[in-house]
């Protein structure tokens, strides 16, 4: 959790022993800034909360049998709905405090800043893996090799295990320098950095993090999905109408990642210029940041809410998981449950080897969610 410039700067505070970036500017009022988060922020967070646990628990309630983790991009959609649900979960906590200050004392400060800032980078990092598998499905496929089997599975536990471990690295810097400030109007959980490192620090801080957490998985997503859609487009076989209705699909992954996180991540780069630069010394214009952030870093978080509808309520063959879900439960105490009729689906990897024989083996489909 980014913390804002919403602090009355005291010129004797830089003086201390340690250093709160933000205490670089001069001294400005910021109690509009504060109020306009303390009316803002609980409102887009409830509602990012609801929405966001309903979707990703539904995704983790059907992708949690080993028999639905067919792919590496199943095991990320499962990963990145459990990274979703943690995010959304630190949310009632960041409410609470742009109301009524920090009152769980400096472990908890720490230890929510940190799973906001690793649940929040693991799931860029989970995007960025998952168009990356699906590049190599489309390989794999074209060179006759395939395989689901335990060890295939250990490798893409492996895979997600180092994606889990970078997004923790990269947010260690919060769990060490997190920590609770007495304000003159609240208690604040805030980072607070050494004297000697604080704006270089910081500065590098927030473009590693724009690096890492933004542009290297845009690039990435990019990159596969362009050498996805050509392949497609020149696939035989595959009505022109379906051609058009997948690669929507993945230009609606591309554009949905760049609407949501790109005004969030352009502030981040401002803010990183300001603290190596001292751009902005005018008080109206720093409140107009601080909004910009609260603003933009909320867009951003609207990704946990749209992930589960792009990456799985979209594919065919999730929502054939859940119907026949469903319909097993309507139908428990009939001894002959009616099958679920699926439509027709072409799968964005162009895997051709598809059996049906019976609906068990339905069942173990590949759950690809690149499906139509």
């Amino acid at each position: 959790m980014d913390d804002y410039y919403e602090h009355d700067f005291q010129d004797d505070e830089n003086s201390t022993e340690n250093y709160d970036y933000s205490d670089y500017h001069s001294i400005c009022d910021k109690e509009a800034v504060r109020s306009f988060a303390s009316v803002f922020l609980p409102v887009i967070y409830g509602l990012a909360l609801v929405v966001g646990l309903a979707g990703n628990a539904l995704v983790v309630v059907v992708y949690a049998s080993p028999r639905r983790l067919r792919t590496l991009t199943d095991m990320c959609i499962l990963n990145l709905a459990v990274s979703d649900l943690l995010l959304l979960l630190t949310l009632p906590f960041w409410a609470a405090d742009a109301v009524h200050g920090w009152k769980l004392g400096v472990a908890a400060c720490k230890i929510t800043s940190f799973l906001y800032s690793t649940n929040f980078s693991c799931g860029m990092l989970l995007l960025a893996c998952i168009s990356v598998d699906r590049y190599r499905a489309l390989a794999r496929n074209a060179a006759g090799r395939t395989g689901t089997g335990p060890r295939e599975r250990r490798r893409w536990l492996l895979v997600c295990a180092v994606l889990w471990a970078i997004a923790g690295f990269l947010s260690l810097p919060d769990l060490v320098f997190f920590t609770t400030k007495h304000m003159s109007y609240k208690v604040a959980c805030t980072a607070i950095y050494p004297t000697n490192m604080a704006r270089p620090a910081k500065a590098a801080l927030e473009l590693l993090e724009v690096i890492l957490s933004f542009l290297l998985p845009f690039l990435v997503m990019v990159v596969c999905y362009f050498w996805v859609g050509r392949a497609l487009c020149r696939a035989a076989g595959v009505r022109r109408d379906r051609k058009w209705r997948a690669l929507r699909v993945l230009l609606a992954m591309v554009a949905v990642f760049l609407l949501t996180q790109l005004p969030y991540n352009v502030v981040k780069l401002c803010r990183a210029l300001d603290i190596i630069y001292i751009l902005v010394t005018d008080c109206d214009l720093s409140k107009g940041l601080d909004r910009a952030l609260q603003v933009t870093e909320s867009l951003a978080l609207t990704h946990a809410c749209i992930n589960p509808v792009l990456y799985a309520f979209i594919g065919s063959s999730f929502r054939g998981h859940v119907l026949r879900a469903a319909k097993r439960l309507g139908h428990r105490l009939e001894r002959h449950p009616q099958h679920v009729n699926e439509e027709p689906a072409v799968e964005i990897a162009l895997k051709t080897h598809t059996h049906t024989h019976s609906q068990s083996a339905s069942e173990d489909q590949d759950t690809s969610t690149f499906t139509i």
